[in-house]
């Protein structure tokens, strides 16, 4: 339930609301009880003080026994439980409650004679609690003739002041106002969730509806929605996602069209390659045979011996093509032994030596003493690097520096024999360099454009990476074949 974002804004909402309006309500209800004692307060110091001038005037006029009279009308008040006057010794001298003279005045108002403040609550039983207030009566000259003048207060006058209705009223007003309060809150709640569900679950609820049918891969929904708030710009933004979507989705459809119809092409172009190479390769070994025989034949001076030469080595480099061809249309599978890829290199660099332009560059080799074996073809590996050099040599036509070095690197917590062959030549132009993979593609008067597509194609058989860098300060080919692992390697795992 409480997963719900909606469900958790709108509960924390009401849980707030609740709690703020809880707080409001108990200092709203203590603040009322604090004025209501105030307000029974000040009647009563009002009621005290009139009956205070009240005595004094009758004292005056020295009708004492009038006194008690009118403590007993006073007391006649609905909300008065008692009043009296008793000497400072605690002695009730006068009360509206004739059998109270003569006896000793309530502790609880004595204390509040004794304390600062005039005035306290307590429970009088059974009249529940009253607020009782008291004050002196000073020994005025008025008042020596009876009362002599050295006791500084002649009596203490004692109002209690019962607070029944008081507290009615104030049970009332509460009552009333935590009324008040609920309707409110529940209101309140009503309305927000309310405004929650229409405004913002309801846009979210068909967002999401729409995007689980674009997940479908329908890209022709749309969200209608007429709001310029959050959620109508959040929409607004979703819509133009989707036609976004609907436009990269036809154009990646055309695209796939695009390369389904290419490979098929391609497929069938190889195909065809291959039957032309079977077809072209015995008649080139019997062209091949029959001139050499012929050149045989011929003696040594004889200035068509060149020629023939020239035709033995056309038909040698249409052999290869055909060679080619046949091997990138099906590769023959690798086999796989532990090999030693220094080993490798330095026989490669044997039969590139042979190369006639290879007198005028110098060679810098770092091959790396203690790396692990690699589970490989020496052959193929030995193509693939021979490719490489030579494609190096080449491109330093007029001499330079060629560079070979073997490392260890680890790349996703596995261990990769790497090799990198450099040169110092003019380097392959940004265009060039992104289609050197590609099959047919060359720049060579003579090339087929299957040399480094062959090398890419045999790396991938052995689990590798071959990757090329360059500038115009040369050219890096880096080659990168896992390290040998007696528990991972498997020829069966290797396929075309």
């Amino acid at each position: 339930m409480f997963s719900s974002l909606i469900t958790r804004v709108i509960a924390t909402t009401i849980s707030l609301l609740v709690a703020g309006i809880f707080m409001y309500t108990t200092f709203n209800v203590r603040h009322q009880h604090d004025m209501f004692i105030d307000t029974a307060r000040e009647s009563t110091e009002l009621l005290l003080h009139t009956v205070e001038s009240s005595i004094y005037n009758t004292m005056h006029l020295g009708n004492v026994q009038d006194v008690g009279s009118i403590l007993s009308m006073v007391g006649q008040h609905n909300q008065l439980v008692g009043v009296r006057i008793f000497h400072p010794h605690g002695v009730i001298l006068r009360s509206s409650i004739p059998s109270e003279v003569g006896r000793t005045v309530n502790v609880n108002d004595y204390k509040i004679y004794q304390s600062p403040k005039n005035y306290s609550i307590f429970t009088v039983p059974p009249h529940g609690e009253v607020l009782a207030m008291v004050k002196p009566i000073y020994n005025e000259a008025a008042c020596h003739p009876c009362h002599g003048s050295k006791a500084r207060v002649i009596g203490i006058l004692d109002v209690n002041y019962s607070l029944n209705r008081t507290k009615m009223q104030m049970l009332d007003a509460s009552r009333i106002f935590v009324i008040s309060s609920i309707a409110i809150t529940v209101f309140l709640a009503i309305t927000i969730s309310f405004l929650l569900l229409r405004f913002v679950k309801k846009p979210l609820d068909n967002m999401v509806n729409t995007m689980l049918k674009v997940e479908k891969g329908d890209f022709a929904v749309r969200i209608a929605y007429r709001g310029k708030d959050e959620i109508g710009r959040l929409i607004e933004t979703f819509n133009s996602m989707v036609d976004r979507l609907e436009v990269a989705q036809n154009e990646l459809e055309q695209l796939h069209f695009q390369q389904l119809e290419r490979a098929d092409r391609l497929a069938a172009i190889g195909e065809m390659a291959a039957g032309i190479a079977h077809e072209i390769k015995n008649p080139l070994a019997g062209i091949s045979a029959a001139v050499t025989i012929i050149k045989d034949d011929m003696a040594a001076d004889d200035p068509r011996g060149e020629i023939l030469r020239e035709v033995i080595d056309q038909v040698k480099r249409l052999d290869k093509t055909v060679n080619d061809l046949l091997f990138f249309g099906k590769p023959s599978l690798p086999e796989l032994t532990c090999v030693d890829i220094n080993t490798i290199l330095t026989t490669t660099l044997k039969f590139a030596s042979q190369y006639r332009g290879v007198v005028n560059i110098e060679r810098r080799i770092e091959l790396r003493p203690d790396l692990p074996s690699v589970y490989a073809d020496d052959k193929q590996m030995q193509q693939v690097f021979l490719n490489i050099v030579l494609n190096a040599y080449q491109a330093m036509s007029s001499g330079g520096v060629l560079g070979i070095a073997s490392s260890l690197t680890i790349r996703d917590n596995i261990e990769y024999v790497r090799v990198d062959v450099s040169d110092i030549g003019p380097g392959i132009p940004p265009q060039i360099l992104e289609k050197i993979f590609t099959p047919f593609y060359t720049t060579k008067a003579q090339g087929t454009g299957l040399g480094l597509p062959i090398c890419n194609k045999l790396v991938k058989l052995h689990k590798g990476e071959i990757r090329v860098t360059s500038d115009t300060a040369g050219t890096v080919f880096t080659v990168e074949l896992p390290a040998y692992n007696p528990g991972s390697c498997d020829v069966n795992e290797v396929t075309v």
